[in-house]
């Protein structure tokens, strides 16, 4: 009847096969091994299996990685004839002591569960153990953009345990620096993997004491051909393009103008657009310089034609106003000359107002007689005389200011960027 009573006895649940072979049940495994004495020296192993994402914006990068501890608890040893250890899954985890560790500056970390949680436990005859993790972890990682994008980034992963210090528990790397392996094949976007380093320290808290800290760390470098691209070359072609002014007619206020708010907009528009990309820190970057200078050079273009306009202004207002009085005649402003089609020149700088009316005429006689001659003859003529015209015209046509800005700027650019280039890389 008492074998029969324990067997209909539902509420109690028999020990597994594998809990009966450890003795699971005769050992108190809410303390540590070797609770009392010396500290018990657990070591660790990692293999990075993926560096999943950067984010600048947020300062963190995500990671996929094998996280192995080694340990020995007499508790778990066993009596085994071939000397074979065995090997268990998550269900086992639960009812033993393993150690608490925990990635210092983690944001967010889970344990992959496809198909099965991925745990692995595996016991030796004489009480050795590997406890085996696949995790992936997103950790904070201070960056410094000073040099962005031609900066060059270290961070780090850092394990420690949680509740026992360095009088319980002893984290160290398993095999020293060969202790961290990575994926031959993991790559990044933005950025080359220059190195992976293993490191360890001591981390201080004033309340518990000192506890073993491990680092893995990785050094970043970016890639600066995408940027490039996107900012570095768009900016040079609008500084350039900005220069265009500099050959075109001072009289031509439409183009020059135009010119030089189109190439401001497109610079701010690059600059607003890195800018966006960007967490917003305090310091100004390497990117924000070259920009900046590069949007100070477009709009002192634009600034050089406003000058260029207002001295030529100036100086023809003076002109007409000492021909008028030698002429004895009303001065004539230039606007309301360049109205009488064909009358007025910028490049006559020895007009004389007094026979303007006389030349209008001999002007009007002039071409009578140049439509009585042949078509052809005067198509030849008019086609020879603008072939070797433009360039005098041009010349003659541009201020002081434009001739030297065609030289100054470039040069000053060209410096410019080789002290840039030359800093930073």
């Amino acid at each position: 009847r008492e074998i029969k009573m324990r067997k209909l006895d539902s509420t109690k649940v028999r020990p597994l096969k594998s809990e009966q072979f450890l003795r699971i049940e005769d050992h108190d495994f809410a303390l540590r091994p070797g609770f009392g004495g010396s500290p018990i020296p657990v070591g660790i192993d990692v293999q990075v299996e993926s560096i999943d994402s950067i984010s600048e914006v947020d300062m963190d990068f995500t990671m996929t990685l094998y996280l192995r501890h080694y340990w020995k608890d007499e508790r778990l040893s066993f009596r085994s004839n071939r000397n074979k250890s065995m090997t268990f899954d998550g269900r086992l985890i639960k009812k033993i002591w393993v150690p608490d560790v925990f990635f210092v500056h983690s944001k967010r970390s889970f344990i992959h569960d496809t198909t099965v949680e991925n745990v692995m436990l595996r016991v030796y005859p004489d009480g050795n153990v590997l406890f085996s993790l696949r995790i992936t972890v997103s950790a904070m990682c201070f960056m410094d953009f000073s040099r962005f994008p031609l900066d060059t980034q270290n961070c780090s992963l850092e394990l420690e345990s949680y509740a026992y210090n360095e009088d319980d528990l002893m984290l160290y790397w398993k095999h020293g620096n060969k202790s961290l392996s990575t994926d031959e094949h993991i790559s990044l976007s933005q950025f080359f993997i220059e190195e992976f380093s293993a490191s360890s320290g001591l981390a201080f808290y004033s309340s518990t004491g000192w506890y073993n800290r491990l680092f893995i760390n990785f050094a970043l470098r970016r890639h600066i051909f995408f940027f490039v691209l996107q900012s570095y070359f768009p900016a040079m072609l609008m500084v350039m393009l900005s220069w265009v002014s500099f050959w075109i007619d001072r009289r031509a206020v439409p183009a020059r103008v135009s010119l030089g708010i189109t190439t401001v907009l497109t610079m701010s528009t690059i600059m607003t657009g890195v800018s966006a990309s960007m967490p917003q820190v305090s310091y100004i970057k390497a990117v924000d310089v070259y920009l900046w200078i590069s949007f100070l050079f477009v709009f002192l273009s634009v600034i050089e034609y406003a000058a260029v306009n207002y001295l030529t202004t100036i100086e023809e207002r003076k002109q007409l106003k000492k021909r008028g009085k030698a002429s004895g005649m009303y001065s004539i402003d230039a606007v309301q000359a360049m109205a009488f089609d064909g009358c007025f020149r910028d490049t006559d700088v020895d007009v004389d107002l007094t026979a303007f009316s006389d030349r209008c005429e001999e002007n009007d006689t002039r071409a009578r007689a140049a439509s009585v001659s042949n078509a052809d003859t005067t198509h030849m003529k008019r086609k020879r005389s603008l072939k070797g015209n433009v360039g005098r015209i041009i010349l003659q046509n541009n201020h002081v200011i434009d001739t030297y800005s065609r030289i100054i700027f470039p040069s000053v650019y060209i410096v410019f960027n080789f002290f840039y280039w030359g800093l930073y890389i």
